[in-house]
């Protein structure tokens, strides 16, 4: 799909409504895409019909890779990439999301994201022609493939799809397993077909896009983390009139509450769901498993802090430290 370029013609013409097109390439059922609906029911009510907010999910208008540039180019105008999908645009520190157990606990996470860290990640996003406005929880992930995973050497040989992230490819490398980067519209097929064997995924978005179908076992490691950044076009926004961009700050702020709100509950019920289809069969770490996946993974972050940054992660670590957690 051409990308077109950026115009704030719609910004400037007041007879018209300012149209915001929000990409995202999940499930509307999803997390994140019950957030993106709200966000747009807020933002048309408040602003009286002056904002159309347009939702395009599942990749209907660009996937993985592509939806960053149109983002940057102004074709769409609003995003809510993972935190992963930074790295490759050249802020490599947001990968430090993406490192196996470097969040012990919610409280350790949301003292990240809403604090002075989080939004200082956000302020790197500016000189990229970004502005990041929040971040969305989707919660914790689980493993999956059609051999059961309940000790590190069950991922050996396995192939496993993966985010581009440079973190999560040392994740899987350290496991022994063959880690193949692939946008997430393609997963399902890919597993269908055995081009991959495995993928990690939040309880909600393996539901929501039916892998219980093509996955025969699944464990609960919430080794990783998966959240979202929403982003929009730095000149579209800055273009905004005053008053439309403080209601559409405030609604986002609201919609930040919402999401982060439903997260825990909708994977609890998705891992709920995925147990009761009777299609995959889902194994949960015991404290003793537990030590021992994070034996084999947390060596990552040392062989990791040169991309994301030593202070950076020593930064976590304090955070940390705070709640009572040590890696």
């Amino acid at each position: 799909m051409a990308v077109m370029a950026f115009s704030i013609s719609a910004v400037q013409a007041d007879s018209k409504p300012i149209v915001i097109k929000f990409s995202h390439v999940v499930s509307p059922d999803a997390p994140k895409g019950k957030a993106a609906a709200y966000f747009k029911a807020l933002a048309e009510e408040r602003t009286k019909g002056r904002v159309v907010v347009e939702i395009y999910p599942n990749s209907q208008l660009y996937k993985d890779k592509e939806e960053m540039e149109a983002l940057q180019l102004g074709a769409v105008q609003m995003l809510a990439p993972s935190l992963a999908k930074f790295g490759p645009l050249g802020v490599k520190e947001f990968e430090i999301f993406d490192l196996p157990y470097i969040f012990p606990s919610k409280d350790v996470l949301r003292a990240v994201t809403e604090g002075p860290v989080g939004r200082a990640l956000l302020k790197k996003l500016e000189p990229k022609g970004i502005i990041g406005l929040a971040y969305w929880d989707n919660g914790f992930k689980i493993m999956s493939a059609n051999r059961p995973l309940r000790t590190p050497e069950d991922f050996r040989g396995l192939k496993m799809r993966i985010q581009s992230s440079k973190v999560i490819d040392a994740q899987f490398r350290a496991l022994g397993a063959l880690p193949q980067v692939m946008a997430f519209s393609e997963v399902y097929q890919a597993l269908l077909t055995g081009v991959v064997d495995g993928t990690e995924n939040p309880p909600s978005n393996m539901l929501t896009q039916q892998m219980q179908d093509v996955q025969k076992y699944a464990t609960v490691s919430n080794h990783g983390y998966l959240g979202y950044a929403v982003i929009v076009n730095r000149k579209f926004w800055e273009a905004l009139p005053d008053d439309i961009r403080d209601t559409l700050e405030s609604a986002m702020i609201e919609t930040t509450r919402y999401a982060n709100a439903i997260a825990q509950s909708e994977n609890d019920t998705a891992l709920e769901a995925l147990k009761a289809s009777g299609k995959i069969e889902i194994d949960t770490l015991t404290p003793s498993d537990l030590a021992v996946w994070r034996k084999a993974l947390l060596p990552v972050h040392r062989e990791m802090e040169g991309r994301v940054g030593k202070d950076l992660l020593e930064t976590f670590y304090r955070e940390a430290a705070k709640f009572g957690f040590r890696n």
